[in-house]
């Protein structure tokens, strides 16, 4: 008997396994909205299949940096200490002397 019931368990979780979740009712199922709302946003239809580049980058200072990383050749980190923002030398504050 407990071979015929480990039997019937087993049929049960191959029958159960069988069944795809996604086709389920109720279940969200892909439209297309996506492709059809970038189809409507793009200016150009020949940018779905190549870009443009903008002509305002920074393209070049972005390969030199890489450049710079890649040779060992990085540029120093400018001194944050160094600030030209500190006291005036003339008074006027609450601790001013008259």
């Amino acid at each position: 008997m407990p071979s015929c019931r480990l039997a019937v368990m087993a049929l049960l979780l191959l029958v159960a396994c069988g069944a795809d979740p996604r086709e389920r009712d109720g279940t969200w199922r892909p439209t297309g909205a996506n492709a059809a709302n970038l189809r409507v946003m793009i200016a150009d239809p020949a940018h779905l299949d190549r870009g443009v580049g903008d002509p305002r980058g920074r393209g070049r200072q972005a390969a030199d940096a890489i450049e710079r990383l890649e040779d060992d050749a990085l540029k120093p980190l400018p001194d944050v200490r160094a600030s030209t923002v500190g006291p005036s030398a003339g008074g006027g504050g609450l601790g001013a002397q008259r």
